[in-house]
């Protein structure tokens, strides 16, 4: 069942998740749901609060995807990231380590049709919670540290936009507040003349 995406500045993107006890088919079910409205948006992660529910839990899939229906298809792999098995699904998850630097420009299905770069850690060391509250440990870099980054962020009511200055996260709210968002068919539309044009280029 597809969930109904929130998007900024609804006040609830902005409560801190609570961690999840119960490991039961609701939640089994709620996964899949996740799953779908992801895949369905044509996103790489999904955090429980953005469809309104606040526990701490993700829904992960950075591997490539078809050309047409994806702005990640020219993303290859890192040996690490080869290695997890997606899609995947983290409860209450935790950053043990994070090193290095990298930056990546971000966008959100909360903040749809915004991209703005952001920094990140390189890699990352993370511990987490499977379907079944079995423990699981693993250490990634790629899109996939950065997609897990930003996803956790949202389990503190935190946005990609709090990490940029404060001129660039304003105007982006300004036009949010002046403009709103455009429609699904518009930023498709936007995405094959923007495909398009590179191909020319």
């Amino acid at each position: 069942m597809k969930l109904e995406i929130l998007t900024y500045p609804n006040p609830i993107l902005r409560e801190v998740s609570e961690a999840v006890i119960n490991f039961d088919a609701d939640l089994k079910q709620f996964a899949k749901d996740m799953l779908e409205t992801m895949y369905d948006a044509n996103g790489i992660g999904l955090a429980a609060i953005q469809v309104g529910r606040p526990i701490q839990m993700l829904v992960i899939d950075t591997r490539p995807k078809d050309p047409e229906n994806s702005r990640f298809e020219d993303e290859d792999q890192t040996e690490l990231e080869a290695k997890i098995k997606q899609p995947l699904i983290l409860i209450n998850p935790e950053i043990v380590n994070g090193t290095g630097k990298t930056t990546f420009d971000e966008g959100c299905l909360s903040v749809p049709s915004f991209f703005e770069t952001v920094e990140r850690f390189e890699s990352i060391e993370v511990r987490a919670r499977d379907l079944d509250g079995k423990e699981m440990n693993f250490k990634v870099d790629g899109l996939l540290a950065i997609c897990i980054q930003h996803e956790m962020d949202h389990l503190k009511g935190t946005l990609f936009i709090d990490h940029i200055s404060f001129t660039k996260s304003n105007r982006i709210k300004n036009q949010i507040k002046k403009n709103g968002y455009p429609t699904r068919e518009e930023m498709e539309a936007e995405r094959k003349a923007k495909k398009k044009a590179l191909e020319k280029a």
